[in-house]
């Protein structure tokens, strides 16, 4: 019986060199929740997140966005991508009901170390969905990351590749 041998040889690479080491990526997507501001009064109170997002990658229109968004904005993108793709979407940090309940001790939901909770939540969700590939095709994300409002009666589609 003849002895199986593993192939040991190294797969031939190119030697890297200073603008391949310290250039930019060759394709990297970049999105930061941030800057939480709280705003309104009474029962309209809400706070809005800033979201940067650089990119190199041709699916995207703009390089480089930054747009506002609410709690109420993130579960529409996720009800449109489970509802649109065929991507497995994670899920969003949640409602906080006991939070919003009155008489309580603290601010509730705006409260501050709450809020630095629901962005880091909302930050990591927002990364597991737009580095999806198949994501990263809807026309609700691009609207959601660079468009300057949501158009919630938009028509579903793909978004076609420059």
């Amino acid at each position: 019986m003849a002895e199986a041998i593993a192939d040991t040889r190294r797969l031939y690479t190119k030697p890297q060199n200073l603008s391949d080491a310290y250039g930019p990526p060759s394709n990297f997507l970049e999105i930061d929740v941030s800057n939480p501001e709280t705003v309104g009064v009474g029962r309209n109170r809400f706070t809005t997140y800033e979201i940067r997002l650089k990119t190199n990658l041709p699916i995207f229109k703009l390089k480089e966005s930054r747009v506002r968004r609410r709690y109420s904005d993130f579960e529409w993108l996720r009800g449109e991508l489970e509802r649109e793709s065929k991507v497995v979407v994670p899920p969003l940090p949640g409602k906080a009901l006991i939070r919003q309940l009155p008489f309580r001790g603290d601010d509730g939901i705006f409260d501050d170390s709450f809020i630095e909770e629901r962005r880091q939540g909302l930050e990591q969700f927002l990364n597991k969905v737009a580095g999806h590939p198949l994501a990263q095709n809807e026309r609700c994300l691009h609207m959601f990351l660079q468009d300057e409002s949501v158009d919630k009666s938009y028509t579903p589609s793909k978004v076609k590749q420059a």
